[in-house]
C-alpha cells in the first residue's frame, strides 16, 4: 500500500535478524561509532600526511604541497551544508543516518579505486588536489552522518564513553593510515595506498550494511522492513522547520555561552599544529621526517588515551567537570611552555610536549562532545552539531593565523601566555554557567514514542 505521497511500505513484513539493532545493544553502539571514526581517520591520514610526505620526498616544493593540502582541507570547512541535507532528506525505512553512511562510504571506496587507476604523479598537482578534495568531501558526509547517528541513538549515560571511542578511533585511524600508507607508498607506490584504504573502508561498509539503527528497519532498500516511530516523530520534512529549529537552538543563551569554550579548543589545536614544526626545526634542529614520525606516534598515543582515560574520566566526573579538568591541564601545559622557553631546544622535552598536547587535545574534545550533543535538538541534530564543530574548525584557522602575529606579540612564547588566559576564561565559564545534564528537546521530541515502535515505511 502507499501513503498520501504515493510511497510504498511493506505492511506487516517487518525484517528480523539475529544481529541486534544499535538501539538494542550498548556494546554494538559503542563499537559502531568507534569503527566508523577509525574509517574516517583513514583518508585523513592518507591525504593529510602520507601523500604530502610522498610529494615532499619526491621533489614537490612547499607551494605544491600547500596547494594540495588546501584543496584537501576545503571540504571540512564547507561541511555545514551536509547537515542541512541530512536532516531534510533521508530514507527512514533504513533509519535516519544509515543511507547517508552507506552512500558516503561507497563514494569513498569508488574514489579511492579511481585514484589507484589514475595514479597521479608528483607533478600532477591539479589532479592530486582534486582527488584530495573529492575523497575528503565524501568523508565529511560520513563524518556528519556518524555525528548525527551518535546524537540520535546514544543513551545519555554512555555519551562520554562514546565520545572517547569516536575521537580515539579517529586518531588511531589517522595514525595507522599514515604509517601503513607511508609503508605501502615506499614499497609499491601510491596506488597501493589508495587500494589499501579502499579495502579497509569496504570492510567497514559491510558492517554498516549488516547493522540496523532500530529493530524492524530495512537492511537495504529492497529488503523487508519499516520505519521506526521514533524516527518518524523527529524527522523534518520541510526546510523552514530545520532552519527555524537550528536557529532557535543555537541562539539559546546556554548555547551562545558554550560557543567560546569550544572555539578555544580549536584555537589551541591550530596554534600548536603550526608551532610544533617551527619549534622542532627552529629550536631543536629536527628534520621534517623527525617531526612527522613524532606526530604520528603522538596521534596513536592520543587515540589510545582517548579511548581509555577520556571515556573513564567522562564517566566518573561527568562532562562539565571533565571539561574543567581538561582545560585545567591545558592551563598548566601552556604556562609551562610560556615559562620554559630555554628548554625548547631539548629533544626530550620536545618529545614529551608534542605527545602531551596531542593527548590533551583529544581529551578536551572527548570532554566537550557530550555537552554539544545535549544542546542539540534531535530533529536537526546533524545540522546543529555540525555548527558546533564548524566553530571549532574556525578556531583552528584563527589559532594558526595567530602565528603570523607572533613577532608583534613577543614571539611564540607570548602566544602560550595568551592561551593560558583563554584557558582561565574557559574554566570560569564552566564554573559559572549551568549546562544541561541531559539532552535539550523541543515539544515534539519530548513526546517521542517509547521504545522502537514501528510505523509504515516512507520512501
Amino acid at each position: 500500500m502507499s501513503d498520501a505521497s504515493g510511497t510504498q511500505d511493506d505492511g506487516p513484513r517487518a525484517a528480523t535478524t539475529t544481529w541486534p539493532a544499535l538501539s538494542q545493544n550498548r556494546k554494538l553502539r559503542l563499537f559502531s561509532v568507534f569503527i566508523l571514526y577509525v574509517a574516517q581517520g583513514v583518508p585523513i591520514g592518507l591525504f593529510w600526511f602520507a601523500i604530502p610526505a610522498w610529494m615532499a620526498a619526491n621533489g614537490a616544493d612547499a607551494g605544491d604541497v600547500a596547494y594540495v593540502l588546501g584543496l584537501t582541507a576545503l571540504p571540512w570547512s564547507l561541511k555545514l551544508v551536509n547537515g542541512f541535507f541530512m536532516d531534510r532528506y533521508t530514507f527512514l525505512a533504513m533509519g535516519r543516518r544509515r543511507i547517508w553512511l552507506i552512500g558516503a562510504q561507497l563514494m569513498m571506496i569508488v574514489l579511492l579505486i579511481a585514484c589507484a587507476l589514475l595514479s597521479p604523479g608528483v607533478g600532477d598537482i591539479a589532479l592530486l588536489g582534486s582527488i584530495g578534495f573529492a575523497v575528503n568531501a565524501a568523508t565529511t558526509f560520513q563524518d556528519v552522518a556518524v555525528d548525527g547517528l551518535a546524537v540520535d541513538i546514544m543513551e545519555e549515560e554512555e555519551r562520554a564513553r562514546a565520545s572517547g571511542m569516536m575521537f580515539g578511533g579517529q586518531m588511531i585511524g589517522m595514525s595507522l593510515a599514515t604509517a601503513l600508507s607511508g609503508a605501502a607508498i615506499a614499497t609499491y607506490g601510491p596506488s597501493a595506498a589508495y587500494l589499501l584504504s579502499a579495502l579497509f573502508i569496504g570492510l567497514v561498509t559491510l558492517f554498516v550494511l549488516a547493522t540496523r539503527e532500530r529493530p524492524g528497519e530495512r537492511l537495504v532498500p529492497w529488503s523487508a522492513g519499516r520505519a521506526s516511530a521514533v524516527n518518524r516523530a523527529i524527522q523534518a520534512d520541510r526546510w523552514w522547520p530545520i532552519l527555524k529549529k537550528t536557529t532557535t537552538a543555537i541562539l539559546r543563551p546556554v548555547s551562545l555561552i558554550w560557543l567560546p569554550v569550544i572555539m578555544i579548543k580549536g584555537i589551541q589545536f591550530g596554534l600548536l599544529t603550526g608551532a610544533t614544526p617551527l619549534i622542532a626545526t627552529g629550536s631543536a634542529g629536527w628534520s621534517e621526517a623527525d617531526v612527522t614520525a613524532l606526530v604520528g606516534t603522538g596521534q596513536l598515543i592520543a587515540g589510545i588515551a582517548g579511548m581509555t582515560i577520556g571515556g573513564f574520566v567522562g564517566d566518573k566526573l561527568g562532562a562539565k567537570w571533565a571539561t574543567i579538568l581538561a582545560y585545567g591541564c591545558w592551563l598548566v601545559f601552556n604556562s609551562i611552555m610560556f615559562l620554559a622557553q630555554p628548554l625548547w631546544a631539548d629533544s626530550r622535552f620536545l618529545t614529551v610536549i608534542v605527545i602531551v598536547w596531542l593527548a590533551l587535545d583529544t581529551l578536551v574534545t572527548i570532554a566537550t562532545i557530550p555537552i554539544s550533543m545535549r544542546l542539540c535538538n534531535r530533529t536537526v541534530a546533524a545540522t546543529q552539531f555540525t555548527l558546533y564543530m564548524a566553530l571549532s574548525n574556525f578556531g583552528i584557522t584563527f589559532g594558526a593565523s595567530l602565528l603570523g602575529l607572533a613577532d608583534r606579540l613577543g614571539g611564540i612564547a607570548a602566544l602560550f601566555g595568551l592561551l593560558a588566559l583563554a584557558n582561565i576564561a574557559a574554566i570560569a565559564i564552566m564554573l559559572t554557567i549551568r549546562f544541561p545534564t541531559r539532552q535539550i528537546e523541543d515539544a515534539v521530541a519530548e513526546q517521542l514514542p517509547q521504545g522502537d515502535g514501528l510505523v509504515p515505511a516512507v520512501n
